[in-house]
């Protein structure tokens, strides 16, 4: 018998809608099962898999009256800044797992297995799922992945070498200059003042930025800063809800919206190279900037391995130049707010960071040299990096069924490692955990740490942060100019409203009184 075209059509339609059925099916609930099951039977505890959305729901409710007011001074943050993640420890245990939709999330506090983890990058990669949206903030050197990754390193690396952040100190003393001049302007003939140095650190670390990539100040970098902060919250915004595979190409204001920030962006950042890489043809050398010299590396290494596939292309360039922005920006402006507010609280501890700085400097002018002996105001550093580290935790991915521990994880498995659960556990820090003590890093990280892989505000292993000495250059280098010229203590209209855009951010700002000295 000879079936008609239109029934061959029809079943060939209705095999499709099957299959279909069949892979949603699997995706949103048979796959997760048995997920679930493999890890409870290795003796996991853990929230039960809701359809669908999982512990979304719980979490996003959680997280709205955790940030619907503010909270004491003395007041614990973990049950702040990690609502849903703190309950779910406290109920299920150190290393316990729960669902971001249909994705399981392995919660990880134990020190070995965060070693194993940091140590092997390429076993256990950084989670690049969720809505592709994000992946339009910036994809560089924090996110790229296997000999992509180590490519990047290597031509990247030679930007932080300590000899190049030489160069990089008088732009530090010149931003923190002119931020300190609005500050004294702000006093008129007055003593004292109060100002919320918060968004006066976000200008200033992104001038920096501006100056130490590009060269200089100018409009476009600042450009670029405003557009990616908003950008961040959308893509934040849009995380927060359940990820539908294709939604990302829906015509909603808000995916247009960070979609057009992209485009700008790139085109903004793609100008600025052009114009670079015309300049340095002509005059045949390059700038010590962050740009010329990544410019300079990738150009020395296209040449030395006599194919361009070994370097960066202007569009991984522009990536890593989005990165040094939005990463380098960040980490700084957010170690120094959470510095001020913890010596605006613990003057003894300012009043011994200022002794220091007129010991080291008196009324010369900071200098690399002279910002590396400053051992009171790294380890305040340190210790302000424990109690408010930028990210709370890491995320990482199993592509395949791998061994952790005595876990075998099935692939697809989600893992997060929790930096602020860690720097905040009383079985490693002692019964004072809470309480701001830079003495306890006096005589450097591993000593307070016995070795255990327990503190590491910025990651570990071989992918740790390559802009951390970058970070605390310019933080030492703001510090020490502010405690020269200030003194200062949280102001009574100060609210203590830590929470995470990405980072640990001071939700209403960090009002400071601040008096001339």
């Amino acid at each position: 018998m000879e079936l008609s075209p239109s029934l061959i059509v029809i079943c060939g339609v209705g095999m499709l809608v099957v299959i279909l059925i069949w892979r949603i099916l699997d995706w949103v609930w048979f796959t997760p099962k048995k997920m679930e099951k493999c890890l409870r039977e290795q003796g996991l505890k853990g929230t039960t898999y809701k359809l669908l959305y999982g512990d979304m729901k719980e979490m996003a409710k959680m997280i709205t009256v955790a940030y619907s007011k503010p909270i004491n001074l003395t007041d614990d943050i973990v049950p702040r800044v990690l609502s849903f993640t703190n309950i779910m420890v406290t109920t299920h245990g150190k290393n316990c797992f729960t669902w971001m939709g249909p994705k399981p999330i392995l919660h990880i506090t134990d020190p070995t297995m965060i070693k194993e983890m940091l140590g092997n990058y390429k076993d256990f990669p950084k989670t690049r799922g969720g809505n592709p949206l994000r992946n339009l903030l910036a994809i560089g050197l924090a996110n790229v992945e296997g000999d992509q990754w180590e490519k990047h390193r290597k031509i990247i690396n030679s930007a932080f070498l300590v000899e190049k952040l030489k160069h990089m100190v008088p732009v530090f003393y010149e931003s923190c200059n002119e931020m300190i001049s609005k500050w004294e302007e702000a006093f008129k003939d007055k003593s004292s003042c109060e100002i919320d140095v918060w968004p006066h650190f976000q200008t200033m670390t992104s001038d920096v930025i501006s100056r130490t990539v590009f060269g200089s100040s100018s409009g476009e970098g600042r450009k670029i800063f405003q557009l990616q902060q908003e950008q961040v919250e959308l893509i934040i915004t849009a995380s927060r809800s359940i990820y539908i595979p294709g939604s990302q190409f829906l015509p909603t204001k808000s995916n247009k919206r960070i979609k057009a920030i992209y485009k700008e962006v790139k085109g903004l950042i793609s100008s600025i190279i052009d114009k670079r890489v015309i300049e340095m043809k002509a005059i045949r050398s390059s700038k010590d900037d962050l740009l010329g010299i990544l410019l300079d590396s990738n150009y020395k290494e296209i040449k030395q391995r006599g194919n361009k596939k070994f370097g960066l292309s202007i569009d991984d360039i522009i990536e890593e130049c989005k990165l040094f922005y939005f990463a380098g920006q960040e980490s700084t402006a957010i170690l120094l707010v959470w510095t001020m507010v913890l010596l605006g609280q613990h003057t003894y501890w300012q009043d011994r960071a200022r002794q220091e700085v007129l010991k080291v400097f008196g009324d010369r002018k900071p200098d690399i040299e002279g910002l590396n002996k400053l051992k009171i105001i790294n380890s305040i550093f340190l210790e302000v990096l424990r109690l408010y580290p930028p990210a709370l935790a890491m995320s990482r991915i199993v592509n395949k069924k791998m061994k952790l521990g005595n876990i075998m994880l099935p692939a697809g498995t989600h893992i997060q490692l929790h930096t602020m659960l860690l720097h905040h556990d009383p079985g490693v820090w002692g019964e004072d955990v809470k309480e701001f003590n830079p003495d306890r890093f006096s005589q450097g990280i591993s000593k307070v740490t016995k070795g255990q892989t327990v503190y590491f505000p910025f990651g570990g292993g071989p992918r740790v942060c390559i802009g951390q000495n970058f970070t605390m250059l310019e933080a030492k280098m703001t510090l020490a100019m502010i405690l020269l010229r200030f003194s200062f203590e949280l102001s009574p209209s100060y609210s203590h409203a830590p929470y995470t855009i990405i980072t640990l951010q001071p939700q209403f700002g960090a009002h400071l009184i601040l008096h001339k000295r």
